[in-house]
């Protein structure tokens, strides 16, 4: 027997330093039923194979190990609402931080640093255990975001952080366990970028309070600026209110001081948090729940005299009143609320409207015009009927939205123009589909076979344009053969807001 191959026993094994130890020396089967000699030896075998200079590790142990310590502090955070964590950088990991990493969007743009997430990957195996080391001895470093602008539907410009990937990573991470501690305060009626709930778990839940309580009067809240004018202060005292672990809070503190790039000029962070990084929305949503939530809950319950309805999208809120009075009452009293905590309501697009089951009909008999509409979460919200005159809450995709997204569907395609027809088909139906995934519910149907057409129609504008013997090649019979083989047709996805909300909140 060669010393490559050769047997040792358990205890030789582990009385040899790890500087003695060799990969090839394999211990003996331990004693079947505790004999004190084995029935048969271990085979032996090398080490699976690895890429060079890549440790072994105990991937499962290490998932199980941040999992289920996440779990003892969700239970730990749902059971006492007072208790504050002190121990939560122990579960930023490199298994955390992997799982982080395949969270994130892979077509998203680069940030300053120009990697993209299939770049990133490529070294990620070896970059991970570097990482949680500089996490841990403190020489991570923030990147700043780089600043871009999207146009709004009233066409001022929202600016945008774009943030680098190494940074969405550990920042992904974060909210997975601060997600832990503070999922248990936030109240029903908080819907936005929160786990188990969607944009339309939102609507579902306007809809049916406004449809099954006594609503006549519609508050349309929105802040102005909110994610440029959040203060650092009070939003580090609400974290503190769960969260005393020095090393997450120094990290969420450089995330918020770094502040961007644009033109080439840095702007450090004094107020506010980069929108469009990911964890923003959780910091509006612990922001939000500390100033407005917990408070509306107790105006509600101690100074309205009819039924009251919340919900909230992030920074997105509408409340529902069955009183003017109670309306006029709480948007007085929620004005200076947000100014206390440094925060302002929107002048114009902040609003209460006479909205509901009798709006139409009383105003009719006051001679007034039809009940006034509002916009939330991309549709706009009004009183209407059936064709049997049953109340019906139409809902319809807004007008700007829908031809902004159309004008950039054209900006687009014409870029597109020369490229392969069925890569250009493929983006197409990708397009079409998400339109419609989101957008294709009950009452708003002609949009979403509107904009099928449209999209149909400019992408045989541009086909023709190809070339000059294009528009004579092109008739629209074979047009068609392409697009019904490409572009799926729009059909009804989402069901009526009361099927899904009693199938997914009744007992």
């Amino acid at each position: 027997m060669t010393a490559a191959t050769r047997k040792v026993n358990s205890q030789e094994l582990v009385d040899r330093t790890p500087e003695e130890s060799d990969g090839n020396i394999v211990p003996e089967k331990s004693a079947n039923r505790g004999k004190a000699n084995p029935a048969e030896p271990m085979e032996g075998r090398t080490p699976s194979g690895r890429n060079s200079g890549q440790e072994a590790a105990n991937r499962i142990q290490g998932r199980e190990f941040a999992s289920n310590g996440l779990d003892r502090v969700r239970q730990r955070a749902e059971a006492d609402k007072n208790f504050r964590f002190n121990n939560l950088f122990q579960y930023l990991e490199a298994n955390l931080l992997r799982k982080s990493f395949y969270e994130l969007n892979r077509q998203a743009v680069p940030g300053l640093d120009g990697v993209s997430w299939w770049e990133y990957e490529r070294k990620l195996e070896s970059r991970l255990p570097e990482l949680e080391r500089e996490l841990h001895t403190g020489r991570y470093r923030a990147t700043p975001a780089k600043r871009t602008y999207i146009t709004k539907d009233d066409g001022r410009q929202r600016p945008l952080g774009i943030q680098a990937v190494e940074d969405k990573v550990v920042q992904q991470a974060c909210v997975t366990i601060l997600n832990a501690v503070f999922e248990p305060d936030f109240s029903g009626y908080s819907y936005g970028s929160r786990p188990g709930r969607s944009p339309h778990d939102a609507l579902d839940a306007l809809h049916e309070g406004i449809r099954r309580r006594k609503i006549n009067w519609i508050l349309d809240c929105d802040f102005e600026g909110f994610f440029d004018s959040l203060s650092f202060g009070r939003l580090l005292t609400f974290l503190e209110e769960r969260v005393t672990d020095k090393r997450m809070l120094r990290l969420i503190r450089k995330w918020l001081r770094v502040g961007w790039v644009e033109d080439g000029k840095r702007h450090p962070g004094t107020r506010g948090t980069s929108q469009g990084s990911v964890i923003s929305p959780l910091l509006a949503n612990i922001y939000l729940n500390a100033v407005m939530d917990k408070w509306a809950e107790a105006w509600r319950r101690a100074e309205a005299r009819g039924d009251v309805i919340i919900v909230r999208f992030v920074d997105d809120a509408v409340f529902g009143f069955q009183y003017e009075t109670d309306g006029r009452s709480f948007l007085n009293a929620l004005r200076e609320q947000a100014e206390t905590n440094e925060l302002k309501l929107h002048p114009t697009k902040t609003r209460l409207i006479e909205f509901g089951r009798y709006a139409a009909s009383n105003r009719r008999r006051r001679k007034e015009e039809k009940p006034e509409t509002f916009n939330f979460l991309g549709f706009t919200h009004i009183c209407s009927t059936t064709r049997q005159g049953r109340y019906f809450i139409r809902r319809l995709t807004i007008g700007k939205r829908f031809r902004r997204k159309l004008q950039e569907v054209k900006t687009k395609l014409i870029k597109r123009m020369h490229n392969p027809l069925k890569s250009v088909a493929a983006w197409l139906a990708s397009v079409v589909r998400g339109f419609t995934n989101y957008f294709a519910v009950p009452g708003n149907m002609r949009a979403a076979r509107e904009f099928y057409t449209q999209v149909i129609r400019l992408w045989y504008w541009v086909v023709r344009r190809r070339s000059h013997k294009a528009a004579n090649r092109w008739t629209w019979e074979r047009y068609q053969r392409l697009h019904s083989q490409w572009v799926p047709r729009p059909r009804l996805v989402h069901p009526f807001p009361g099927v899904r909300f009693d199938a997914k909140y009744s007992n």
